[in-house]
């Protein structure tokens, strides 16, 4: 279940460059809030509140906007390419009973059959649930799979719904590890013994000459 966490934040009333830079000095996170229709609502946000609250991806966050409360879960994070912190957020604002579409990681249970290796193709996917009652993840399980798990192998939480478009697409590959043939081993040996051979008689040859 995602995390419910609860963040005082204040209207935005300066926009531009030089506001967003101002916002970053003061610790604060420019960030817009849309969703059922309403018009775009521009806020800013305590910074190291809000990128501790953000470390889950799909946290339920409650909003205090100067005294009036408002429940959003995020929806898009803009991290500065080389300094640690976020320059941008937008927030989808949700209702008790709605139901929204959240992309949650996938978690690899077991291992596969002896012999087999594994590889997860989709770390995450996109799953419908109440936007009160978000996942933490989906589980897959590989115990002992000879072959690749699709997305009806996936474990979804009771109220949860896969929102995945291709049924077929492989969620987890299962394979059995490509192996070197022993006989290119042994030539690859041979040829290294002739050219050992081979340049200790060249070197012989050498010897010989410059003893003449």
């Amino acid at each position: 279940m995602a995390d419910k966490i609860h963040i005082s934040a204040e209207v935005r009333t300066e926009f531009g460059k030089g506001a967003a830079r101002r916002a970053r000095r003061a610790d604060q996170i420019p960030a817009v809030i849309y969703g059922h229709g309403d018009d775009p609502r521009h806020v800013v946000l305590p910074g190291h509140e809000t990128a501790l609250a953000v470390r889950n991806p799909n946290a339920l966050i409650t909003l205090n906007i100067e005294g009036d409360e408002e429940m959003v879960v995020p929806k898009d994070i803009q991290r500065d390419p080389i300094k640690p912190f976020i320059v941008h957020m937008d927030l989808l604002a949700v209702r008790k009973g709605e139901k929204i579409v959240v992309d949650v990681p996938v978690e690899v249970i077991g291992e596969p059959a002896d012999g087999f290796e594994y590889m997860l193709d989709q770390p995450t996917v996109p799953v419908e649930a109440d936007a009160l009652n978000l996942p933490d993840s989906v589980s897959i399980d590989i115990t002992d799979r000879d072959e690749n798990a699709l997305p009806d192998a996936l474990v979804l939480p009771e109220g949860t719904e896969l929102a995945l478009a291709d049924l077929e697409s492989q969620i987890v590959s299962i394979y059995e590890p490509q192996e070197q043939p022993l006989e290119d081993e042994d030539a690859e040996g041979e040829e290294g013994e002739e050219s050992a051979e081979g340049e200790g008689a060249e070197s012989e040859d050498a010897a010989g000459e410059d003893s003449e």
